[in-house]
């Protein structure tokens, strides 16, 4: 199809049919493969902490409306219309350019889409109200080998790059490599169910405002941070919610990172790192959560002005595992208040506080020992 009849196409559009599909189990998953089964709580509603009311969940437009692309090599795909588009083949230095108004919904659905560029984003979120990115069942694979190149002022670091609000879904498993970051966006990430797995020197997942998971199996190595939710120069955003899903995470730096707070409230998280889990505020209310830290495994950290400190936990199995010398099991610039789940920390220092360290219920597990007491160091 001429390209320049996409934009009139989808503009065209009346209405967007959807079809649910159902993430199948490839065996792929190496997450499952490190943690033990967990059979999350059904009746906990997705999204009910920080949900948009936007999420979609993994389906595949197949309606007459959607348009049917294919990348050839060397040739940029421009989309400036609100619409769905279903975006297949294998190109090199190619680019899918999203520049519609700020008012506009686009929907990518990758369909077997295999992109391998030298030094720009393969997808360029770059003007939009939001974006939809569904992975199809034939999956997706796309990578950038060289130094990105900046678009006039904005540093596009990233595989995925967009300034608008993303939201991840489908069946299918994206594969994304980097010399720098995996997926950015200047607005929010969240990520409904799918498989992505990212190699980076960055950050996998980089996101100014939120990122937020719901479920699907994310499997991240040899990046700088994990997930990392952080805007300079404000200190009133960057938090981190996950609710469920298979998480699995390599980094240099911080596994997890967040400015203000980090909540878990499902999922099986496997973490390992310099750190496991930083931010301001971390709460974990559920889940099968393990780290393994060369640092501190979780610190809550004055990252924002705007909260005091605190690790809370209120339910879940936490394990933490740290290595001989000046390490912290769980690290508080504020308080610690252990309300009920499981705290199995094993390492020199098992916590450090340096506010109220508060005991109220669960179970707390020290070098093999259970203690059901807050030990500072």
């Amino acid at each position: 199809m001429n390209i320049s009849k996409i934009a009139i196409i989808a503009a065209a559009a009346a209405s967007l049919m959807i079809v649910g599909c159902t993430p199948e189990d490839t065996g792929k998953n190496s997450v499952t493969n490190q943690i033990d089964d967990n059979t999350n709580d059904s009746s906990t509603p997705k999204s009910t902490y920080y949900s948009t009311g936007n999420i979609i969940t993994s389906d595949i437009a197949t309606s007459e409306d959607a348009v049917k692309v294919t990348v050839a090599d060397g040739e940029d795909i421009n989309l400036n219309s609100a619409g769905t588009y279903i975006i297949s083949g294998t190109a090199k230095d190619s680019s899918i350019i999203v520049d519609a108004s700020k008012k506009d919904e686009i929907h990518l659905v990758l369909d077997g889409l295999n992109i391998t560029n030298k030094n720009s984003p393969c997808i360029y979120i770059k003007k939009a109200d939001r974006a939809f990115i569904t992975i199809a069942e034939e999956g997706c694979e796309l990578s950038v080998t060289g130094d990105f190149v900046k678009d006039d002022k904005t540093n596009t670091d990233a595989v995925i790059f967009s300034k608008s609000d993303l939201t991840f879904s489908g069946p299918g498993e994206l594969l994304i490599s980097s010399t720098d970051h995996g997926i950015t966006s200047k607005d929010g990430i969240h990520v409904t169910d799918g498989t992505i797995r990212i190699t980076c020197k960055g950050c996998a997942f980089e996101a100014h405002d939120a990122i937020e998971i719901d479920d699907g199996i994310i499997d991240i190595a040899e990046c700088y941070d994990g997930l990392h939710a952080d805007k300079e120069k404000d200190e009133t955003i960057g938090h981190i919610y996950i609710n469920g899903g298979q998480i699995l995470i390599s980094a240099v730096d911080d596994a997890i990172h967040a400015t203000t707070e980090v909540r878990i409230d499902g999922g099986e998280i496997l973490l390992k790192g310099a750190e496991g889990i930083e931010g301001t505020v971390i709460t974990i209310n559920d889940g099968i959560i393990d780290i393994a830290a060369k640092d501190d495994g979780i610190n809550a950290a004055h990252k924002s002005d705007n909260m005091n400190p605190v690790y809370e936990q209120n339910g879940g199995t936490v394990t933490i595992r740290m290595p001989d010398g000046n390490t912290d099991g769980l690290d508080s610039n504020g308080d610690i208040i252990m309300n009920g789940g499981t705290l199995n920390i094993t390492g020199p220092h098992t916590f450090d506080c340096d506010g109220r360290a508060v005991y109220n219920g669960g179970t707390i597990i020290e070098n093999g020992s259970k203690t059901n007491s807050i030990t500072i160091k």
